[in-house]
């Protein structure tokens, strides 16, 4: 008889047991939402699916009065701009000097240890001064994101680097490798998919810091909605535009999943 823990659902059977948390707190919250509202059809707190899925319809169908624009899609593309943004710079910044601290001793003894306080400054606790700095415009939305993802992809990357067989150099080094051939056509093609992994995961941080900004300063986008009808209990606006942000945060993981595994089929195996 096997043991529990050798056991593995087949394929119907993992899926329903993903969806079985999902489907449990939607039974829970239809139960709770129908017992607020029988008591009090005002209620607020807990608005019925009908009425959110009324209120989302809206603002992605309906024109704004005021100006006219389909808000949820304006609030949509200007919060994927500032991610996109933020996130491809910040990667950019990881992998160049991830390559290079993990690689040269020189610059590793040099600079690791000023990335090392750097991620260790609560991003948030920066945000006043980077409003101060470079005012409340896109920019300062865009750099807090860089100053909260850019040093964790940088150490990682670092790690990665550092954990590459010393085998490998030496062969490279042995066919004639000069430092730069080394780290193009060895140290790169190795460390890319381990970037893409590490991004998937500094995905909810950087969603966390963009919310924070446009809460603060902003005139369009997913967490300056939510704060501006917050003020009124706006919680058929609030729970959808909540969701909105959950999925596209889960597709962005899936698209960078497939990403991985279409260019480094290989890094999935080597990881299993």
């Amino acid at each position: 008889m096997k043991r529990f823990i050798n056991r593995k659902p087949g394929p119907p059977v993992a899926i329903g047991l993903g969806l079985l948390p999902f489907v449990v707190v939607l039974l829970v919250y239809v139960a709770a939402s129908a017992a607020r509202l029988a008591e009090n059809p005002d209620d607020r707190l807990l608005p019925s699916l009908m009425s959110m899925a009324a209120s989302i319809e809206r603002l992605a169908t309906e024109p704004s009065r005021r100006t006219g624009e389909l808000i949820l899609w304006v609030d949509t593309a200007a919060s994927l701009t500032r991610l996109g943004l933020g996130v491809l710079i910040s990667m950019a910044m990881g992998l160049v000097v991830g390559v290079v601290t993990g690689l040269i001793p020189y610059i590793r003894r040099t600079f690791a240890p000023f990335v090392t306080v750097i991620s260790m400054i609560p991003p948030l606790a920066v945000l006043p001064i980077l409003f101060i700095a470079f005012g409340v415009g896109e920019l300062a939305k865009v750099v807090l994101i860089i100053f909260g993802v850019a040093p964790f992809l940088m150490r990682d990357i670092q790690q990665r680097v550092e954990e590459l067989p010393v085998e490998q150099l030496v062969k490279a080094q042995t066919l004639g490798g000069s430092t730069w051939q080394i780290m193009l056509r060895v140290v790169l093609p190795q460390v890319f998919p381990r970037l893409l992994d590490a991004t998937r995961l500094a995905l909810g941080s950087a969603w966390l810091f963009l919310i924070a900004s446009e809460a603060i300063a902003a005139t369009e986008g997913l967490g300056y909605r939510i704060f501006l009808v917050r003020r009124y209990l706006d919680m058929e606006t609030i729970l959808p535009y909540v969701a909105w942000i959950t999925l596209l945060a889960f597709l962005l993981d899936i698209a960078l999943r497939m990403v991985n595994r279409i260019l480094f089929p290989w890094y999935g195996g080597r990881k299993g």
